[in-house]
């Protein structure tokens, strides 16, 4: 068996990442594996360290093929892709079954399975997490981008549509951007997770507010 499945995972990883967006590229999954790991220290239960830094470069892999329509869930895409990939290394079954369930469970998406194990639910809180803070700006609307890419329309605007008089689009607006963190933060399993995302709500709250007085400067007086 490998003396490290995390570093075995980021290399299988790295081909499938290849094609990706910057919302989910193999970036991404390295902030994911930061995140889990600082929470996994500040957790107060054991936690299988390798077996969470697995997960977390593997969790998208599946992003790309889902993006252009090839597939329709990532997450099981992932599970079914990664467990023969690493049974082909020899990685003992047991924790073949504590990533694979990490795949499956962490997504934010209804049908999803809820992570039910502490490797699953510091996974899920770590993705999540990266939706939050600056970071999380930055990745929230290069996802806007990318789903205008996807449906060849505009998704959303990157403004607030109440400071237009007239002809105001029938589209999400910034607020959007409130509404997808806020999801994410309320959504989050562990003490540790809930409490770095309350600190980076409080940057996110700063930026909206500073947002409003760029896009309408009549709010600043």
């Amino acid at each position: 068996m490998p003396s490290n499945v995390a570093l075995l995972s980021r290399e299988l990883s790295r081909p499938y990442y290849e094609d990706a967006f910057p919302a989910h590229d193999i970036f991404h999954a390295k902030r994911v594996r930061d995140v889990a790991l600082q929470l996994a220290n500040q957790h107060p239960d054991s936690v299988d360290r390798d077996v969470l830094a697995a997960a977390a470069w593997l969790h998208d892999i599946g992003r790309p093929l889902e993006r252009v329509g090839e597939i329709d869930d990532h997450d099981d895409w992932a599970a079914d892709e990664a467990t023969p990939l690493l049974a082909a290394e020899g990685v003992a079954s047991d924790r073949i079954a504590t990533i694979e369930h990490c795949l499956r469970a962490h997504s934010i998406r209804r049908s999803s399975p809820d992570p039910e194990t502490i490797e699953a639910q510091l996974l899920f809180d770590a993705d999540k997490l990266d939706a939050t803070g600056v970071v999380g700006l930055v990745r929230l609307a290069c996802i806007v981008g990318e789903r205008s890419g996807r449906i060849g329309e505009q998704y959303a605007i990157i403004d607030d549509a109440a400071t237009l008089t007239d002809d105001a689009p029938e589209l999400p607006d910034v607020g959007l951007l409130r509404e997808w963190a806020r999801e994410r933060l309320d959504a989050l399993y562990t003490d540790p997770g809930r409490c770095l995302g309350e600190s980076r709500w409080d940057v996110m709250e700063s930026f909206f507010d500073q947002f409003a007085c760029e896009i309408d400067p009549d709010t600043a007086q």
